[in-house]
């Protein structure tokens, strides 16, 4: 598939000093689906992993998004072996709070986060990690301890910046109180919009830089479940459907048919309007999408190339309102 390199805009990262790209690639299905031990060796092969990588840096993509747990390190590796034979240094996201395997070692304490980081470095053969981020919420830590071993790496030069991932507006405004998280990276769609009601305004209010992963909710918005149909084979209905039970109703179907018909109209796909709107929300820094093939990276070529207008973009969102 011959890509052409699109302008991506770049948006300040919170009060780091930091720029970054409006779109990241998230790498949470490299040797596994996400942080799910039972999942970890499935996913993309490292070959794989190569291809989309190698798709993503010629369409200009320069932010790669992943974690220690994705694929019990197997994300990590499989970029770090990518960087090492390439020649080439995206920007990178990790974090660190599940546990790699089936064991019990999780959290944010203290010790383990450096640990996790630095073990995370060795796998991306890197010396720093330009932004790491709390993957979770962790009642039995207090966050200055977190955030107290995050700014001693960053001393250290082993992080640029931190914030935080999964936290709702209360954790938010904790976290604000605790230290000075940069960021916050948090699920963010036309099917999934609690956060515009707190965290979004939050952020807004506070200079921190919001970071929307899942786009596509789980494939939900691509148009690949339809009523009545069959869950495709290898889609996150058939690996991981636990997050998405929620979805499959009348009221999810009507919205998606409603959209199916707005981007035929327009000329684009689902998954390219979807995209399209995300982007066009101020208050979104980056998307980080999670493509599983090469392919999958065309809608959002559709969304740079041809955004909504305001107009467009409120009734895109009426739909699912």
């Amino acid at each position: 598939m011959s890509l052409r390199e699109l302008e991506i805009e770049r948006r300040p990262l919170g009060s780091s000093g930091i720029e970054i790209p409006r779109v990241a690639l998230g790498c949470g299905n490299f040797g596994g689906v996400g942080s799910a031990p039972e999942l970890f060796g499935q996913g993309l092969s490292q070959d794989q992993a190569f291809e989309l990588m190698d798709s993503a840096w010629e369409l200009g993509i320069r932010h790669f998004d992943t974690a220690d747990a994705y694929g019990g390190g197997r994300s990590e590796a499989a970029i770090g072996s990518w960087i090492a034979s390439r020649g080439v240094r995206p920007l990178l996201t990790s974090k660190t709070f599940n546990p790699m395997d089936a064991g019990e070692d999780h959290g944010l304490g203290a010790e383990r986060v450096t640990r996790q980081l630095h073990s995370s470095l060795a796998r991306l053969g890197v010396e720093c990690v330009d932004l790491y981020l709390a993957h979770e919420f962790d009642p039995d830590v207090p966050l200055a301890e977190t955030f107290g071993a995050f700014e001693s790496l960053v001393a250290d030069g082993k992080i640029r910046t931190y914030g935080v991932s999964n936290f709702g507006s209360g954790q938010l405004r904790a976290a604000l109180e605790a230290g000075s998280p940069t960021a916050v990276q948090n699920e963010y769609s036309l099917l999934a919009r609690g956060d515009e009601a707190g965290v979004l305004p939050l952020c807004a209010q506070a200079g921190v830089a919001y970071l929307a992963f899942s786009p596509l909710r789980g494939g939900w918005l691509s148009g690949k479940y339809r009523r009545g149909a069959a869950f495709p084979p290898g889609s996150r209905m058939t690996q991981r459907p636990e997050p998405y039970r929620a979805m499959v109703r009348a009221q999810t179907f009507d919205a998606l048919e409603r959209l199916e018909a707005f981007a035929a109209e327009r000329d684009m796909s689902m998954a390219g309007v979807a995209l399209a709107w995300l982007l066009g929300e101020p208050g979104v820094s980056q998307v980080v999408i999670g493509p599983g093939t090469p392919e999958h990276l065309l809608p959002l070529v559709e969304a740079v190339d041809r955004p909504l207008s305001a107009k467009e973009r409120s009734l895109v969102g009426e739909v699912f309102a």
